[in-house]
């Protein structure tokens, strides 16, 4: 079994960060959407008011996956959430329990904040995502369908 951690993002983790995010991109086939830059990711994480957080896992010193979430709010709950915008853990190092070591540690996060659900979605068509997350318990909201605006 490989030697690896998972920790906070720091800065001078915005390059690693973007790399990941290209790697999801591929996998996704939506690598022609990313315009993320390093700077983007430095401020959204760091800057004045961060808007995102990210748990970095590595290999060594090799960065090899990310969550990166942020708050959202139930008004139904009457209480913030935490929302995973991103997991990702490269071919190479996946099997080795660095996905669901990220989840348990955003589930960790999310009570320790007195978050009252952790949300995220998976494109229909990765069926091993999906499968992961039904082997943790979490439930496909089948009722619901993303809209969105760009721009």
């Amino acid at each position: 079994m490989s030697d690896w951690s998972i920790r906070p993002a720091q800065p001078g983790d915005e390059a690693s960060i973007l790399g990941l995010i290209r790697s999801l991109a591929r996998y996704e086939q939506l690598e022609h959407e990313v315009e993320a830059t390093p700077a983007l990711i430095a401020d959204a994480l760091f800057g004045e008011t961060p808007s995102a957080e990210a748990l970095v896992a590595h290999v060594g010193e090799q960065p090899v996956g990310f969550a990166l979430f942020f708050h959202n709010f139930s008004t139904f709950l009457g209480r913030k959430g935490l929302y995973l915008e991103d997991l990702y853990v490269e071919p190479s190092a996946r099997g080795q329990g660095i996905g669901r070591a990220l989840l348990r540690a955003l589930a960790r996060i999310a009570l320790e904040r007195g978050c009252g659900r952790m949300e995220w979605s998976v494109l229909d068509w990765n069926t091993p995502a999906i499968e992961f997350y039904q082997t943790l318990g979490a439930v496909p909201m089948s009722d619901w369908t993303v809209n969105r605006l760009d721009q």
